[in-house]
């Protein structure tokens, strides 16, 4: 399958080469009309779109490349509970009661991921399970601390301590300090997650247009985004870009940091079991996390190191298996078979970027690593809010999301830094 996945258009990748539902696209060709244009295949895009539809508006989805070309289509597949900052920080930042409201979106979250695959039949290796692995012993305490406070204060009982005893004899490693195995997390392809969705969105009747490059849109009511063979007129636009945005939309662009992450696959293990017991996916607390899990076919997918230029290293394998061989040296004469990269976006507070910018255009972005989960339930709360129902939108909307210091200019040398001095907290 990986050669009929190239074809079509998808970088290489364990995902493009096990791919479900690859079909041919088909990029818009004339000028039309809709209720709302989509900007962006991804996760968000997908989702607002078949939301949208599932509304009774009349949507129109533009993809540049593919469905699920991006960050959706290369990730490591994991869908942890709760948002990337933990909810003490939440608490100090918000108080108490928006940092539940947090904590309930993201149980919507993982509930709506949970109800898509079920109601569209998507067949995406959705399992059960999320391993927390403590590099060092501050972090064993930290994640005993956030278990033993989400079953106290949220009524969160899912999430369990395991001593470095047990975890030894979940996970090969002799690398962590204990961890906690979160039973309501989860993981799946995400490739196959998306394509199933852009299914479902083609079946509700949703115009999708990949291979469509979007060049600018009017800022007027109704808007008017301009395709290279085309135009969509819309009263309403939703720009679903995140790290792809480019000089799409300066507004939003200053708000978010594109950085890539790397992820490989090896061949398929004799006995896969023996590495992680359980099936369950896993990921450290380093600020730059490993994160790795077993696939369906028995590989271990192990993701990696990041890097914050455009160019991905020339030799992703070697750039990322080190890091797999610190955490399971037997694996050292293991091939790897496949290897790639991706770009996601993250914000200064690693939260997400929601809201409009006008009545009529609306945006989500800068999920900084839980994209499958909250990039979904974005899409969701966009459609809920064009409909009249803006409680959830409203909540991600009001979050301070500053822009970075020196704006698209200067915002990289300052992301290095900081990244450097979280990757100094990790070693020391």
């Amino acid at each position: 399958m990986q050669d009929s996945a190239a074809a079509c258009g998808y970088p290489d990748s364990y995902y493009a080469a096990t791919a479900n539902e690859l079909v041919a696209p088909t990029p818009l060709d004339g000028s039309t009309k809709a209720d709302v244009c989509v900007i962006g295949a991804g996760f968000t895009g997908l989702s607002t779109a078949l939301h949208l539809k599932e509304r009774g508006f009349d949507v129109v989805l533009l993809e540049a490349r593919r469905a699920a070309w991006g960050a959706s289509g290369r990730n490591g597949g994991q869908i942890s509970s709760g948002q990337r900052r933990d909810e003490e920080e939440l608490e100090r930042s918000f108080g108490l009661d928006s940092a539940r409201q947090l904590w309930a979106l993201s149980q919507d979250a993982k509930a709506l991921v949970r109800e898509l695959v079920t109601r569209h039949q998507i067949d995406c290796d959705l399992s059960n399970g999320m391993l927390v692995v403590a590099h060092k012993p501050a972090a064993a305490a930290e994640l005993t601390q956030r278990a033993e406070r989400l079953a106290r204060v949220y009524g969160y009982d899912a999430m369990h301590y395991v001593p470095p005893g047990e975890l030894r004899e979940m996970l090969a490693s002799d690398n962590f300090h204990g961890g906690v195995l979160d039973a309501g997390a989860m993981h799946l392809h995400p490739l196959n997650y998306a394509l199933g969705l852009a299914r479902a969105c083609r079946e509700a009747g949703v115009r999708l247009h990949e291979e469509t490059p979007v060049l600018g849109y009017s800022r007027a009511a109704p808007a008017v985004v301009r395709t290279p063979r085309g135009n969509v007129t819309a009263k309403y636009v939703v720009v679903a870009c995140n790290a792809y945005l480019e000089k799409l939309e300066p507004r939003l662009a200053g708000r978010i940091m594109p950085i890539n992450n790397y992820v490989i696959a090896t061949a398929p293990l004799a006995e896969p079991r023996t590495l992680i017991r359980d099936g369950v996916c896993v990921h450290d607390t380093r600020f730059v996390v490993n994160y790795f899990r077993l696939s369906a076919d028995g590989r271990l997918l192990f993701g990696g190191g990041e890097t914050y230029r455009r160019r991905f290293p020339r030799d992703i394998a070697a750039f990322v298996r080190p890091y797999m061989l610190r955490i399971f040296p037997q694996l050292a004469t293991t091939p790897v078979d496949y290897a790639w990269g991706g770009s996601l976006a993250v914000t200064l507070s690693r939260l997400p970027h929601v809201g409009r910018l006008a009545p009529n255009l609306l945006f989500a972005q800068g999920f900084s690593g839980h994209g499958v989960p909250t990039a979904t339930l974005a899409g969701k709360l966009i459609a809920g809010a064009m409909a009249g129902d803006t409680a959830g939108f409203e909540r991600f909307a009001s979050l301070p999301t500053r822009p970075f210091p020196g704006g698209t200019l200067l915002r990289w040398p300052g992301l290095v830094a900081g990244m450097l001095w979280y990757a100094l907290r990790d070693r020391f």
